[in-house]
């Protein structure tokens, strides 16, 4: 069942059958080659050989066949094009999935089946597949409010399964991650008045309302001050207007059986940034309501968890809802705040407000884990233009402290993500990132950042990271301490999404086939 709030995924349902009894309109195949169809899928093989044969593009673009043996009389083709071990990974599967869904419903399919070759290479091509088409299915949350009868693009969409089993799992998590995702587009993807402060709080709060989640909202202005002050300066231009003032999501979820691993996450919720007062400019400010994608994935994570229910694992995490507004009661460069870790901080641009946002949390968070046994640390951000620069357009980054590094946090994770498509690079934090922090006077501890962009910044993702270690005080936690306590960053301000566009729900599928999947 789909809580309140969240987008209603297509149903799906699984076959194990191309001619089923059940109601499908077309039939949508995705191969590299009809030349690999297994028996299974065989009865594929005459139509599609037959149009190859005056049509030379048939394995290189999407294609819609009559073929009056199938459902509904159609079958689409969307290939995946050739894969080249060399370079080519299991994207192509969730790429054409998203190809070949587009197409069926210019063709007015709305209940299709979906067909994917099985790949030896590639185990998990099956799910991948689906988790396209089912992106591809998603309709934003201000068009399922302002046009109800535009709420979904299908009405039911199948599966092909080898066997039962196969189909009943693929079927479960394929919902589960997909909710999860969905979750993590509505808040990420919505404009900034849509998904300010308290009205992510209220979403939250209704997504989460008889689940095995918990949520806790704080609002109270004093309470902000006193417990996150680096939070307060970003809100202190904002609290005035109600509809953006701040507030702090805490979710908590606690698995059944002994606990083994425990998750404290912190995400960045920007809900939008003015850049304050080091205002962008030159046309950079728009599509900076997506800076709430960080936060955005810590509830998508946690709706995963929700659906999932795996043993032995107890995961907190906070949303740090904020809006960077300029104006005349903003936070500026050269103030001096004290961190919730007693740290001076001094501050060198506005627009580097994420990381102030996170600190404090991540230095309650750190309170916490410290009590924890195998406990691990997150934060996952829209952090830096740097990281675009570094990486692209794709792929987030992954930065981990040196009791990440020494478990291969950052290695796990990667892995984890290859295999589902959830990509992500590793960057390491050096000395020459805290050097950078380090206080430039007696005056301060640390330095907030310098005087540039963070994408003009020599190492601008790492030192992020560096920062956030020292405003936390998690610099007393490293290998050599009594407590080493293992942190990683991760900065998905390249791969978050398009804009105009949808966002992505990066890194929701990657945590969750690290931490999750393995435990149901």
């Amino acid at each position: 069942m789909v809580p309140p709030g969240v987008h209603r995924i297509p149903e799906v349902v699984f076959t194990t059958q191309l001619q089923s009894k059940l109601s499908f309109d077309g039939v949508v195949l995705v191969t590299d080659s009809v030349e690999k169809l297994p028996r299974d899928l065989e009865s594929l093989k005459a139509p599609l050989s037959q149009y190859k044969s005056i049509d030379l593009a048939a394995e290189k673009e999407v294609v819609l066949i009559h073929a009056a043996v199938f459902p509904g009389a159609r079958l689409i083709f969307a290939p995946t094009g050739p894969l080249n071990r060399d370079y080519d990974d299991v994207r192509r599967y969730g790429d054409a999935a998203v190809s070949g869904i587009k197409r069926a419903l210019k063709a007015g399919m709305v209940e299709p089946l979906l067909v994917c070759c099985p790949d030896p290479a590639f185990k998990e091509a099956a799910l991948v597949t689906l988790l396209g088409a089912l992106h591809a299915t998603y309709t934003p949350l201000e068009v399922r409010e302002a046009f109800p009868e535009k709420s979904t693009k299908v009405d039911q969409l199948g599966v092909w399964a080898s066997s039962e089993a196969e189909g009943k799992k693929l079927v479960q998590l394929a919902m589960a991650l997909e909710s999860g995702r969905a979750v993590c587009r509505d808040i990420g993807g919505s404009d900034p008045e849509r998904m300010a402060p308290p009205k992510v709080a209220d979403y939250v709060q209704s997504v989460f309302a008889n689940s095995v989640v918990s949520v806790s909202v704080t609002s109270d202005l004093k309470i902000l001050e006193q417990e996150y002050p680096c939070l307060a300066a970003v809100n202190r231009c904002a609290k005035d207007v109600e509809r953006h003032q701040a507030r702090v999501i805490e979710l908590q979820y606690t698995g059944e059986g002994d606990i083994n691993k425990t998750l404290f996450l912190v995400g960045k919720g920007i809900t939008y940034d003015t850049g304050g007062a080091d205002i962008k400019t030159g046309g950079s400010m728009a599509g900076m309501h997506r800076d709430k994608c960080g936060a955005a994935a810590v509830a998508g994570f946690f709706q995963v968890l929700s659906m999932l229910k795996p043993k032995g694992i107890k995961v907190v995490g906070v949303m740090t809802m904020v809006r960077n507004s300029v104006g005349s009661d903003c936070y500026v460069a050269d103030e001096l705040i004290t961190s919730r870790a007693n740290r001076r901080i001094r501050i060198g641009n506005t627009d580097a407000e994420g990381r102030m946002v996170m600190a404090d949390l991540l230095c309650h968070m750190k309170e916490k884990a410290i009590k924890e046994n195998s406990a691990e640390l997150f934060t996952i951000a829209t952090l830096t233009g740097h990281a675009v620069r570094t990486v692209g357009s794709n792929y987030p980054i992954v930065m981990g402290n040196g009791p990440a590094y020494q478990a291969k946090l950052t290695q796990e994770l990667q892995a984890a993500g290859d295999k589902m498509g959830d990509f992500i690079e590793i960057s390491t934090i050096r000395r020459e990132d805290y050097e950078l922090h380090k206080g430039k006077s007696e005056y301060e501890d640390i330095l907030q950042a310098n005087n540039q962009p963070s994408i003009s910044v020599s190492r601008g993702h790492q030192s992020a990271s560096a920062f956030l270690i020292m405003a936390s005080g998690l610099d007393k936690h490293g290998i050599d301490s009594e407590k080493p306590l293992p942190f990683c960053h991760i900065d998905i301000a390249g791969s978050a999404g398009p804009f105009p566009g949808v966002p992505s729900g990066v890194p929701v599928i990657a945590m969750a086939a690290k931490y999750i999947l393995n435990r149901i």
